[in-house]
């Protein structure tokens, strides 16, 4: 077990679609040294218990280069999801260039079986929009496996045609489903934070109806799920377990509005040391 606290148990059913995740065991002559085996958070994964994953939402925070999107990606890859982003019947690639974390990872499943599955990545969101267009409206791929329209499946209007943060909102609000299994790669990179409350509520709104989330965020509204596992990365130490208060961003930018005046003075004064963390 990592850290501290509990997972507690929420949802339909009570059990997630992927209880833990672990590191097979490498083959003789496979080489398993450099980025990303050296992650922290990845070499957690060869312990017994691998990482724990919550039946509802996990979240993974942390800094930039700890291994957050690395382990949402290979995570993706493990379950047959497209690493770009989108769901396992998107088959396009613009640049190979996922690392080969993914074709390592063992993972615990629970006693069910997901029955619509998207990886969602704001940066990446463009590109899946396109390859729905160029799906254009046969019944192929994603569509068929929806039993319908592509776009339809999503809200049907193009999401080139809507904002950034529309059609996040238009991926989450009707391409997800109930009993689904879902990865979010920093969802509030696309969204305003009234929006980052809709999102919160829609997932709240899936995992009652059977759906399992495992998301990688720096929002402290996000976090703010109360019956969520956090996880807290680390380049330089294994992951943690944390409360919603104890998590860097919701820290960071506590002390930053208690204390707005002191902050900027000195993190705008270029002969003073940075604001504490």
């Amino acid at each position: 077990m990592l850290g501290r606290g509990g997972t507690g148990r929420f949802g339909r059913g009570g059990d997630g679609f992927i209880g833990a995740v672990r590191l097979t065991q490498p083959d003789p002559e496979e080489q398993r040294s450099g980025y990303p085996w050296e992650l922290p958070v990845v070499q957690a994964l060869n312990g017994r218990d691998g990482l724990e994953l919550h039946p509802g939402i996990t979240f993974l925070v942390g800094e930039n280069g700890s291994g957050k999107s690395t382990l949402l990606e290979a995570l993706a890859v493990a379950v047959g999801m497209n690493p770009e982003g989108g769901s396992s019947h998107f088959s396009y690639e613009t640049r190979a260039s996922h690392s080969p974390l993914g074709d390592a990872l063992a993972l615990v499943r629970g006693g069910r079986r997901w029955h619509s599955d998207f990886f969602l990545r704001a940066e990446s969101l463009f590109t899946a929009a396109t390859y729905l267009e160029d799906l254009g409206r046969g019944l192929s791929g994603e569509a068929a496996a929806l039993g319908g329209d592509a776009l339809d499946s999503y809200g049907g209007v193009s999401l080139h045609e809507q904002s950034h943060g529309e059609s996040f909102l238009a991926v989450l609000l009707h391409r997800f489903g109930p009993d689904g299994l879902y990865l979010l790669d920093e969802p509030e990179a696309a969204l305003s934070t009234q929006n980052q409350l809709t999102c919160l509520r829609r997932v709240e709104e899936l995992v009652r109806a059977g759906s399992q989330f495992v998301i990688a965020t720096h929002s402290p509204l996000l976090l703010a799920h109360p019956r969520a596992l956090i996880y807290e990365l680390s380049a330089q130490a294994p992951p943690q377990r944390v409360t919603w208060e104890e998590a860097e961003p919701v820290r960071l930018t506590r002390a930053f509005l208690a204390d707005r005046r002191r902050f900027l003075a000195e993190l705008l004064d270029p002969t003073g040391p940075p604001p504490a963390g």
